[in-house]
């Protein structure tokens, strides 16, 4: 697109051409913008009557541009976008209206001031400022002041450590040799003789000393290339030392050879010591943690020895003494952590005689008690007899290394080790799965990063970790490295960067990423560095939404989905560089907070905490309580000294102490993902910033497999219905809803949507009663972990207006309604409310590792004998609560918008509501969201939403009343996703015991009045409001009504609209459906065909 005319405006977003075109408030305002659709197409947006009409500009095959414009307009075709604008200035050419008064960028003056301060080129280079008259200068005169400019240079800098010959023949070259290497290059020979023959010269010693290492280096890589057996096959040709080659290429050649002696000698000595593939398994040594243990009121020390490896728990009196009992894995049924006492946790154990134990020990601490659930975890995991895994560890890794190379220990960075949320020590040898690490202003090379890490991660775990990706940016830089044995688990490996320096040319700050497949999860992670300097917070906003447009990361059939909803996790690090808003001279007042570990003053004007509480960056992200100190700037060398001030040419700059350097996440709803740690090393001090870690423990699904039979199997079905979105756009168009997931057999689309016009400018949109989606697995096993991705899109130019995510597993027992966020490009753009009805065949979902671990209510007693295995095993099961599942702060108590919610319809009638567990499809006693029966009394209560254990503060939810008819709510509780019986079903007595679920809050706006229908769900916008009066009839006769595009590109068969209940066959209807309720007035306003619009 030809940047100089000023309606131009290149890739700005759709929501941004519309805040223009309603700033120049007249008729006939437009611009172009690129397509977010099409590659290589525009869109030419028009402002009448206060909407804004979007019309395609496509290329042919021979690049012609043409608009797509009203039916029974001639199409022409233009060579030149300008040709094209300058016949629609034209009336009477297919458009609302013909084009009048061009919009200018807004920012241009920005730009203009930006480029004054250009950066030295790459390498850097300081010539002096030339005026325009300085091009007439002749090539002697350039050089010669070019010659000048470097041996004034050297007048500044101590010579005296170099030799008297080196010295010399430094000062020779920029004399008179690089004038004669400039000729050189200006009659078109770019090899720099006279640099050549200067670097000989200084290297002469270095060069012989490399003819007399190279043949030995590779006398020794031969020895270790041949069979065992001497003499058998040829010897290869010795290397040739040729003095003659330059000696850069010498060094990459003696560099690659001990690289590849360094591997070859590894792999020789880890096969000789009898490890498969030169890879050593992880031994985790055998732990002893005290504990106290109370019966009858006395309180006895015990000891509990774990044997990650042998799989075994043992119980001791006495620390030389014998063991009193051991446990193997499959008899440890459940750890329960206590709510209220955060050192204490209950062991549920299985003994010879089927009995049910419960053993309660209080541990030294809380880190204790989480090093001893982890190792036990790890436990679990290693000796399961599941083919896959369904739940991973990953070590998150961020530090700016300041230009320097890191110090030769760097190993408490990988354990967590430090300030914040650190893990205990017995803890410091269970391996993650995944080690992501990213690096900023890195001087190392991919080759000496990578081995530097892998070196430390074998040091620490024993296992030689595999490289899954690298990709570098400048000095930004991302690692993945994965355990061996989840090789064959990785697919569909992909990396981008992207460049936010100077103008987004400059790859000084920008980000790079990867992306894979896990089995059946998808990963995301983005390294990025962004703007630096206290006042440049706006500019950090627009590198993040320039991140988050362009990085091209996971599957690309998901073209109108950014990467927020490309990943079912998606996790952001770096040095984003968001500084504390605090004045200058408040520095030693923050330095002396940081000292006293008051952080929470400091946290409350962190820039990146007000811009996301604004929905300005990371809308719907999750960042871990902060509880470590700032991680920049310090003084180098040292961690207790903060180094705040900076001498420049412009006077002093501040550098307050500042978190710069972040790891946050979002995934999608209903996942389970858990931050284990969060926080900044002490003890690596090479860099002015601290390296800052967090690990997560994280769900997965497997490549799934059905077991059932196709043939008879029940045909599974997704049903979606009386969806209403509420559309935060001037734009006049038409919309459809398009549903992509991987559980299809096809992406699937509505019909039209209907469109309302609301008071405050936005666009309430309905889609009628119901669209059904048919998933290629009808496995409960397989459904519940999946995902449909909602896209609202605009029928005239196919763009997005809107994308957001359900999850199945919202809709395991019954009919529920939901309402989520749309965004785009990172924006807030609506709401989609809605309904959802899951149908699988016949099946029960298995066990998750991760349900292993719960947290249980202290003051509920528990119920059944110690003998009864079915009641103890489910035991409480409503009072354990996940609070990784749960929109809330744990901070403040206050919810925070997760971009979700379900509920509960209205009260069913008798005959309506959730499915009959006895008549079920498949099995429906009361489960967790992950599958696991349970079984809860009807007078019981959900328990209390509470804070994380480790951070000593307890923010309790509001708690229910316990009338006989507790007040209706509109969001998923608890108790709301129990069926309407809470008796087991036939059988149930004879299954063998099943450790408690974690039972979830799906509600992430409990603390907020919710309105019962959809119709007051209209959000507030940020933008300034227009008031349209576009109803579609309500047009005068001088309107011109909505232009019909007619597309160019072949039509697509039309699919099949299932909204209609009358074409669905009533054989493939679920029995057991329940009864919808029926949309309100409000929620389907009849479209008027003349008169003012509907408010």
């Amino acid at each position: 697109m030809p940047s100089s005319h000023p309606w131009c405006h290149g890739n700005i977003t759709r929501s941004k051409a519309e805040d223009l075109l309603s700033k120049a408030a007249r008729d006939g305002s437009f611009l172009i913008r690129d397509s977010e659709s099409i590659p290589g197409a525009y869109a030419l947006c028009v402002l009448y009557q206060n909407c804004v009409y979007t019309y395609r500009i496509l290329p042919n095959g021979d690049n012609k541009l043409s608009v797509q414009a009203s039916e029974g307009v001639p199409i022409r075709f233009f060579t030149l976008l300008p040709e094209l604008v300058e016949a629609y200035y034209s009336p009477n050419m297919g458009l609302v209206t013909h084009l009048q008064y061009p919009v200018q960028r807004e920012d241009e003056v920005e730009e203009e001031q930006e480029s004054n301060n250009n950066p030295p080129q790459l390498p850097p280079r300081n010539f002096p400022a030339e005026s325009k008259e300085s091009e007439s200068k002749t090539s002697e005169q350039a050089s010669k002041s070019l010659s000048d400019t470097y041996l004034m240079k050297l007048q500044h800098m101590d010579l005296s450590i170099l030799s008297e010959e080196h010295q010399m023949a430094i000062q020779e070259y920029f004399r008179t040799s690089i004038c004669l290497d400039v000729e050189q290059v200006q009659n078109g020979n770019p090899n720099l003789p006279g640099l050549k023959k200067l670097i000989m010269a200084i290297c002469k010693n270095l060069n012989s000393e490399i003819s007399r290492i190279l043949p030995t280096l590779e006398m020794f890589r031969r020895a270790l290339d041949q069979q065992l057996s001497p003499g058998i096959g040829p010897y290869p040709k010795q290397i040739c030392v040729d003095s003659g080659q330059s000696v850069s290429c010498r060094l990459e050649e003696l560099t690659k050879l001990l690289y590849s002696i360094e591997d070859k000698a590894k792999s020789s000595v880890f096969e000789s010591a009898g490890h498969d593939g030169g890879h050593r398994k992880s031994l985790i040594p055998v732990v002893t943690f005290e504990v106290k243990q109370e019966s009858l009121g006395i309180s006895t020390k015990m000891l509990l020895k774990v044997d990650v490896e042998d799989g075994k728990i043992y119980f001791k009196k006495s620390k030389d003494g014998p063991e009193d009992k051991y446990f193997v894995h499959n008899k440890i049924l459940q750890l329960v952590k206590s709510q209220k006492m955060h050192t204490k946790l209950i062991i549920v154990v299985e003994t010879e005689k089927e009995k049910i134990l419960r053993k309660e020990f209080v541990f030294d601490d809380t880190k204790k008690r989480e090093g001893f659930c982890q190792l036990l975890q790890q436990m679990k995991n290693k000796h399961s007899e599941k083919p896959e895994p369904d739940m991973i560890t990953v070590f998150i890794g961020t530090w700016n290394m300041g230009n320097v190379g890191p110090p030769h220990n760097i190993r408490s960075w990988f354990q967590c080790k430090g300030q914040g949320k650190t893990r205990d020590d017995t803890a410091d040898h269970i391996p993650h799965d995944f080690y992501v690490i990213g690096t900023q202003e890195d001087p190392l090379s991919d080759r000496e990063w990578a081995d530097t890490v892998k070196s430390v991660l074998r040091n620490i775990t024993n296992i030689s970790f595999k490289q899954v990706a690298i990709h570098t940016l400048w000095s930004i830089r991302i690692v993945v490295l994965a355990k061996p044995e989840h090789e064959n688990r990785i697919s569909h490996v992909f990396s981008d960067s992207v460049k936010t320096g100077i103008a987004n040319t400059l790859g000084n700050k920008g980000a790079v990423g990867v992306s894979f497949m896990f089995g059946g999860t998808s990963f995301g992670f983005v390294n990025s560095h962004l703007t630096s300097g206290s006042e440049k917070k706006l500019r950090r906003n627009q590198n993040y939404a320039s991140i988050l447009r362009f990085l091209n990361l996971g599957d690309k059939k998901l073209n109108p989905f950014d990467i927020t909803h490309r990943f079912t996790h998606l996790f952001w690090l770096g040095d984003l560089n968001y500084r504390v808003e605090f004045p200058s001279s408040e520095a030693e007042y923050i330095v002396t907070k940081i000292k006293q570990q008051q952080y929470q003053e400091l946290l409350s004007k962190d820039q990146l905490s007000m811009e996301r509480k604004d929905g300005k960056v990371f809308l719907h992200f999750d960042e871990e309580e902060i509880t470590f100190a700032p991680t920049y700037r310090f003084e180098r060398d040292t961690r207790e000294k903060y180094a705040y001030t900076k001498a420049k040419a412009t006077g002093t700059k501040y550098n307050l102490p500042s978190w710069c350097d972040r790891v946050l996440r979002k995934s999608y709803p209903l996942v389970h993902v858990v931050c284990q740690a969060y926080g900044c090393t002490n003890d690596i001090m090479t860099s002015d910033h601290s390296p800052v870690f967090a690990t997560f423990e994280v769900g997965v699904a497997s490549q799934f497999v059905s077991k059932q039979d196709p043939n008879t199997a029940s045909q599974g079905g997704i049903q979606i219905m009386n969806c209403v979105a509420i559309l935060l756009t001037k734009s006049k168009t038409k919309f459809f809803i398009e549903f992509h997931s991987s559980c299809l057999e096809k992406t699937m689309k509505t019909s039209e949507g209907d469109n309302t016009e609301q008071s405050d400018g936005s666009v309430k949109v309905w889609f009628g009663n119901q669209v059904e989606l048919t998933p290629i697995i009808s496995d409960p096993e397989y459904l519940l972990d999946q995902h449909i991705l909602i896209c609202v899109k605009s029928t005239d130019s196919d763009e997005s207006y809107g994308e957001g995510c359900i999850a199945l597993r919202a809709a395991q027992f019954c009919y529920r309604e939901f309402q989520i966020t749309l965004t785009h490009h990172g924006e807030k753009t609506g709401t989609l409310t809605g309904g959802i009805q899951l149908r699988t065949s016949e099946g029960k979902p298995t066990e998750k590792l991760y349900d292993f671990i719960k947290i249980g209510d202290d003051n509920v007693p528990p119920k059944g004998k110690s003998g009864d295995a079915n009641k103890v095993s489910t035991t409480q099961a409503h009072d354990i609560s996940n609070p990784s599942y749960m929109g809330l702060s744990f901070r403040s108590g206050n919810v925070i918008d997760k971009g979700w919610s379900y509920s509960m319809p209205p009260r069913a009638l008798p005959g309506q509501g959730c499915k009959d567990p006895k008549k079920a499809p498949h099995d429906v006693v009361i489960r967790s969201p992950t599958g696991k029966a349970c079984s809860v009394g009807e007078d019981e209560n959900a328990s209390e939403m509470f804070d994380n254990p480790l951070y000593g503060s307890m923010v309790k939810a509001h708690g229910q009343a316990k009338d006989q008819n507790p007040p209706q709510t509109d969001h998923l509780t608890l108790t709301d996703l129990l069926p309407a019986s809470s008796k087991a079903t036939d059988g149930e007595a004879d299954r063998p015991p099943v450790p408690a679920p974690r039972n979830r809050s799906f509600t992430c706006s409990e603390n907020k009045p919710q309105s019962p229908t959809p119709s007051n769900l209209a959000p507030s916008t940020h933008k300034k409001p227009v008031v349209p009066s576009r109803s579609e009839g309500g047009m005068g006769q001088n309107r011109p009504r909505l232009p019909n595009k007619s597309r160019q590109e072949p039509q697509a068969a039309k699919p099949r609209d299932y909204r209609d209940s009358s074409e669905i066959p009533s054989k493939q209807r679920h029995p057991a459906r329940p009864s919808p309720p029926q949309p309100n007035k409000d929620m389907h306003p009849d479209v008027p065909k003349t008169g003012r619009p509907v408010n």
